[in-house]
Order: structure tokens, then sequence, then C-alpha cells
């Protein structure tokens, strides 16, 4: 099979690995000239490394992470430092979190030589039954390539989503995101998690060699204008509990940025048209609020390669095969990342209620809630098993 790949971000590279290895002939193409990731963190929880485990990638992986998150205290925090909600041991023991930049550069180097191609605009046609792909490349020339199959991970601003009838658009949630990475090991004093205020959370975990990946997170209109975001961060943090004060003195201001945070506005009525299938945010953008949009974009990237294992290879591959296999993952992807993207944008909701009573109300449920009920839910969310070619696994259920 040919395959094409819009986008390479995480889950276009992971999948664009798999099939490759899986016998396909494959093409990535990027619109960037040079591939700049973004410079955050990024939490990878059992499911995610089940994925990559699936794909090939595990050791990899695990060779530049480590499971240093797993040892420290996990749950909610008052600004005061005060727990509002402890989570158990066993619902962070699989977590490992890496350096986007550094995961980035060992699925790049995963791929074979002549893949990737940078600078290149790639569309989709405007009938869907057809492959031709329309690629316009850094010269400004456009031309015409024929695949079997293509994959549109082209992102939460996915042109090819947006060309399709029933795309819903994005929402705005409500509040925005300041992310950074110390430029130094910092001691987190044996705890990590969240700490959640008044439309206000700030958010902290290692990374290997000891420097932090934080963010902060505040409610605010989507267009706001802020002259300085390092000092703005201060305004808002810096005077809650330790270590975060070390954090963002560790940090150099040049590298926070803000992200508005974007979901779609419904979900998709399918990832699949033809022999086009949406993959990552294209296809199921949420809220980072359970830390599992990148954990599904590599679910999804795992569960395309495990059902088209079979086929890849092949030269001339029947339609009913491919039809069966694309079937499937829209079935098996939709049913799993939508109900997990209802719950993150409620737990996003619950953490910026926007009245002093309504966060009072919050903070007891919390307290309240019993700390094995709160690991069931991590559970349902990070147990996770890729499907085979020739049977369906059923996804946890996490509605």
């Amino acid at each position: 099979m040919r395959i094409a790949i819009i986008g390479a971000g995480i889950g276009g590279l992971a999948t664009a690995i798999g099939l490759q290895r899986a016998g396909a002939e494959v093409v990535v193409f990027e619109r960037a000239a040079e591939l700049t990731p973004v410079g955050s963190g990024l939490s990878v929880f059992p499911n995610g490394i089940a994925a990559l485990d699936s794909l090939g990638l595990g050791s990899s992986f695990r060779a530049i992470t480590s499971a240093s998150a797993a040892a420290l205290d996990a749950g909610q925090r008052r600004p005061d430092g005060r727990w509002l909600a402890h989570l158990p041991g066993e619902a962070v023991s699989g977590l490992r979190v890496v350096h986007r930049a550094e995961l980035h550069e060992i699925l790049v180097a995963a791929l074979r030589p002549g893949t990737l191609r940078l600078g290149t605009v790639a569309s989709a046609p405007r009938d869907v039954t057809s492959t031709d792909v329309e690629v316009t490349g850094a010269d400004g020339e456009s031309r015409i390539e024929t695949f079997d199959l293509v994959v549109a991970a082209d992102g939460i601003n996915s042109a090819v989503r947006r060309s399709w009838p029933g795309d819903p658009g994005l929402r705005y949630s409500g509040y925005s995101s300041w992310r950074g990475v110390t430029s130094r090991p910092v001691d987190l004093l044996g705890a990590a998690g969240e700490t959640w205020g008044r439309g206000l959370r700030f958010g902290m975990a290692p990374l290997r060699d000891g420097r932090v990946y934080w963010f902060g997170v505040a409610t605010m209109p989507a267009d706001a204008k802020i002259d300085d975001e390092y000092a703005r961060v201060r305004e808002l943090f810096g005077e809650w509990h330790d270590p975060i004060p070390a954090l963002l003195d560790a940090t150099d201001p040049a590298v926070v940025f803000r992200l508005p945070i974007n979901d779609l506005a419904e979900p998709l009525p399918t990832f699949r048209r033809a022999n086009w299938v949406l993959l990552g945010d294209s296809a199921h953008a949420m809220t980072p609020d359970l830390g599992q949009g990148a954990n599904q974009a590599m679910e999804d990237a795992a569960t395309l390669v495990a059902l088209l294992s079979g086929i890849a290879s092949h030269p001339a591959p029947g339609q009913d095969l491919v039809d069966s296999a694309l079937t499937e993952y829209d079935h098996l992807r939709r049913q799993r990342t939508q109900p997990i993207a209802k719950r993150a944008r409620m737990l996003g909701a619950l953490a910026h209620v926007p009245s002093r009573a309504g966060v009072l109300l919050r903070n007891a449920v919390m307290r309240l809630t019993p700390a094995d009920a709160m690991g069931k839910q991590a559970a349902a969310v990070q147990t996770w098993t890729p499907p085979t070619a020739t049977g369906r696994v059923a996804p946890a259920d996490v509605r």
C-alpha cells in the first residue's frame, strides 16, 4: 500500500513508523519548513506506553524517560499547599513524563530516510472518494500524487476536517494555559500534580534530568492581550505554595508561552470518509485536563497500524479489506476517544467554577471523594489494549 500522512506531529509520525514497519510505502507531508516541537512536557500514561510498545517504540521511549513521577505524591492541592485529594499510588505508577522535543526526535529518527517532506502542503480533493492529493512544495509548484490511503493528522485546526461535511468547528474552554520547563533541576519536595484556586490552576511534573515541566491555567477571554506573559504568571502564581515560586525562578522567561484551550464543539459523526481517515487532534481535539491528547493520538496510530498490518505490505489490497479495517478503526476510536474528550471538558469546568461558593463546594466534594474512586476513574482511561487485525478489543468504558 502507498499511504500519505498529512502532519508530522506525534500521532502522524507514530503512524508512519508503524505502517512502514508493517510493509507499507509511506510519505509524511509537513507544511512547516523545519520541525520545531513545542517546548513543553508531555505526560505519557500506561495506555500511551502500550501504544508505543505495539508500534515497536517502547524501548526508545523508556530510554529518554524515567518513572520518577510515580514516586511522588499526586493529586490536587489548594494554593496554600493543603491537599484536596490524593490519587492512589497505582493511578500514577505507570506515568512517565517526557519533553515533547525529545519524543519528537526519536520518532523522526525511526523513519526511513526520505519519508518526511518538509515545507510541503498536502490538500484534500473536492471529491473525497479520490485518494489523489494535491501537493505544493516550497517552490510553490503543485502536482497530484495518488495513494491507497490518506491519514489526516494535521492537528486541531485540521484543514482536512474543515473540508468535510459535519465539521463542528472548535469551541473555547474559557481558560488559557501557560507552559514552561525549568532550565535547571528543582526539588519538587516529594509531590507533583495540580493546585486549584479560583479560576486558576498550576501543575508540575519532573523530567528525567530533574528539570520540571509546569503549566499555569487561568480563566480569561480567548483573545486576551498580555504584554509580558512571564510577568503575568508571576503575578498570578508567585505566592502560591512551594515549590511553585522556585519553579518560576528557575524558568527562562523567553520559553514561557500561552495557548487558548479549545476542543471540538461536538463529537464528529465519523473519523473516516472513503479512504481518508482523521487521527489525533484532527479527529478528537480535547482539552488537556486528563492529559490524554497525545496518548489518544498514539492509541489512534497503534489501532490503525494493527488493523492494517495484514494488508499494508500488499501491492494491491482488495478494497473490501481496506474498507473493513477503516470501518473498524472509525468504530473503535470514536467509541474510545469521544467519552474521554467529554470527561476532560467536564473536569476543566469543575476546576474553573467561577464563584467563591462554587469553589468551596468543589473543594468539599473533592475532600470527601474516596481515593479508591478516583483511582478507578483514572484506570478506566489508562487501561487500553491494541486491537488485532482479526478481532475487536472492547475499549474501557469511560462514559
